[in-house]
């Protein structure tokens, strides 16, 4: 955990940051008071804050409360060598769960930070994103295209990351944005012992309020440097922060494959109605069984749907049963349009049919909890 010491005592701060970094954590000294507190948070981004010197006027817990404001699931320790009932109460209405004494004794401040882990993997656990991973049948099937329009489509109420897992020739971020990414999956790879909430929000791309993507390697060389171990660390930090994390799958069945479908809530295999589509679509069907993915997670989308097709829905439906199917019409021109101008479908006020489905599939996956009640029923449940 990344812990930040706020304390006008230069030797009680030493002794703090030694304590913390004995029991494995990192922690980051600034001395000086309160008025610190905002500083540090924003640029150390830290787990947790151990404060100092606050400890009678509850005016100065404004200082706590804004700075827990700015950054959702920050704790706040005080230590204090004088408290009242006053202001403990005061402490717990701006947010702060512990108050220890100052000195601290090691003990007191070893259990709380046990407390303090505790609460974090209680709400992460409770937090943990869905995972998507979409992947193609075959070449030019439309997976990232699919991908990038339905992480815009949820991200118009929730947080969602698209990890471009497409490490050789992976283009998700060009659907949705015409500049270079700073960072990528591979400069993250070569800093996987520094890996936080921070450096991973620090190498994406945000593409819109609640939207970003982290993208693949911008060459075949560094696409090596990317290991399973990688992803699959990637990929678990990612949905304890994000609601939901969109997967871009290469082709390619192979050990990183497999360590990024492990982490995935539900798969996609994306396909058109052409029969190498419906071959490798069974094939990879049947891989997923041996793997042991329950039928419940995966889901086949026949994108392109035309009713005209020569390969018939009720054939795909027999050959790929007992997944389900989900169906994309075919719009080729407003496709083609959002794809060469790196434009989402939605963000060039399209409504066509596959923003329609598109929008549908999202709601399937992310429902309005008052979606279809009354008035009164509302009331009930918030009461």
């Amino acid at each position: 955990m990344k812990i930040a010491v706020i304390s006008p005592n230069a030797d009680h701060l030493a002794g703090l940051c030694s304590a913390l970094t004995a029991q494995g954590h990192v922690a980051v000294a600034f001395e000086g008071g309160k008025s610190r507190l905002r500083e540090v948070v924003e640029r150390e981004s830290p787990q947790l804050v151990l404060v100092e010197g606050i400890c009678c006027d509850p005016a100065e817990l404004s200082h706590v409360e804004q700075s827990m404001s700015r950054q959702p699931g920050l704790e706040v320790i005080l230590l204090c060598a004088t408290t009242s009932p006053e202001f403990l109460i005061e402490s717990m209405r701006a947010g702060v769960r512990e108050v220890l004494p100052s000195p601290v004794p090691p003990a007191e401040l070893k259990a709380a930070l046990e407390r303090v882990e505790a609460r974090r993997s209680g709400a992460a656990a409770r937090r943990l994103g869905q995972v998507l991973a979409f992947m193609s049948c075959k070449g030019g099937s439309g997976a990232t295209f699919l991908a990038t329009q339905l992480g815009c489509q949820l991200a118009a109420s929730r947080s969602v990351l698209l990890i471009d897992l497409n490490l050789q020739f992976g283009d998700a971020l060009s659907f949705l944005h015409d500049g270079r990414p700073a960072a990528t999956l591979s400069d993250l790879s070569r800093d996987i012992g520094r890996l936080d909430a921070t450096l991973l929000a620090a190498s994406t791309v945000k593409v819109a309020p609640n939207f970003s993507v982290l993208a693949a390697p911008e060459n075949l060389g560094l696409a090596a440097e990317v290991r399973p171990e990688h992803v699959d660390a990637v990929v678990a930090l990612a949905a304890a922060n994000y609601e939901f994390v969109v997967l871009d799958i290469g082709r390619t069945l192979d050990t990183l494959t497999i360590r990024a479908l492990d982490r995935a809530t539900r798969i996609y295999l994306v396909m058109q109605s052409a029969l190498p589509d419906l071959r490798n679509a069974t094939r990879l069907l049947e891989a997923f069984r041996t793997l042991g993915y329950a039928g419940d997670r995966t889901e086949v989308i026949l994108n392109r749907y035309d009713k005209s097709a020569e390969v018939a829905l009720e054939q795909v439906q027999r050959a790929i049963s007992p997944a389900r199917l989900q169906t994309v019409p075919n719009s080729w021109r407003e496709v083609s349009s959002s794809i060469n101008h790196g434009t989402p479908l939605a963000a060039m006020g399209r409504s066509g049919p596959v923003v329609r489905r598109l929008t549908e599939l999202a709601s399937a996956l992310s429902p309005r909890p008052d979606a279809g009640r009354g008035l009164f029923d509302r009331l009930l449940r918030r009461a």
